[in-house]
């Protein structure tokens, strides 16, 4: 048995960027930061926050929401499992790890529809994911 599951929560580092393929599919990418809050030890040494960067892969319909709903700088929640990649370059193997999201949850406030920003309101939550059981799975 193995498990291949991440989950991530912080913010988008860039608008994502979306491209259509063959038979219409929609691919998107795009950066999240999370950060790990920085602290002080007993000893009094200070501890800096410290920012991973996660390369995050959304396809078809989660890759249209994302292209709609995400902006650079909304906080959302991620689900989905890490991936490597490697192509080469110049006779230089190079290698990328990624998260392919199955997931993905806008988080904070949603953005007010009234305002002229031109802000679009975010969809309901069950737009974003697996839609719940029915009720005759229910186990009770």
């Amino acid at each position: 048995m193995s498990v291949n599951k991440v989950i991530l929560v912080g913010n988008v580092g860039k608008d994502p960027e979306v491209r259509y393929l063959e038979k219409n599919v929609a691919v998107a990418n795009f950066t999240l930061a999370t950060t790990e809050r920085g602290y002080t030890t007993q000893s009094g040494i200070q501890v800096p926050d410290r920012t991973e960067w996660h390369n995050i892969v959304a396809w078809r319909g989660l890759a249209e929401v994302a292209e709609k709903y995400i902006k650079k700088g909304t906080q959302i929640y991620v689900e989905g499992k890490l991936q490597t990649r490697q192509w080469e370059k110049e006779g230089v193997k190079r290698y990328t790890t990624e998260i392919y999201a199955d997931t993905i949850q806008l988080l904070g406030k949603k953005p007010d529809s009234t305002e002229s920003t031109g802000a679009v309101a975010a969809p309901p939550a069950d737009a974003l994911q697996a839609p719940p059981p029915a009720e005759d799975d229910l186990p009770f």
